[in-house]
């Protein structure tokens, strides 16, 4: 009984320690913003963005009015400590804003 005692305290802190490690997800901006800043948020945070232009308005002038996440976007990725590498890393997310 004592070792299943020791073993389930060593799985839960090491299942803490991982989720306490995890990086926080950043929020997606939501509609309704400026166009540009919403685009430059959205790479600098690593994500590849398509623009759907719902009219002439530069984007410094124009508000988004829909975002769609779409596909992940993978890399491969080299673990030279332990020499492998892992290709199925996601990097960032496809998004597709709606500007007008």
């Amino acid at each position: 009984m004592k070792k299943f005692t020791i073993a389930t305290a060593a799985a839960t802190g090491l299942a803490a320690a991982v989720l306490g490690l995890a990086a926080p997800a950043l929020a997606a901006p939501t509609a309704g913003g400026n166009a540009a800043d919403t685009i430059s948020q959205l790479e600098a945070q690593g994500n590849r963005v398509i623009v759907n232009r719902l009219s002439d308005q530069p984007l410094s002038q124009a508000t988004v009015v829909g975002i769609n996440p779409g596909a992940d976007i993978r890399s491969t990725v080299r673990d030279y400590r332990n020499d492998d590498t892992y290709q199925q890393v996601v990097t960032g997310k496809v998004y597709y804003v709606d500007v007008r």
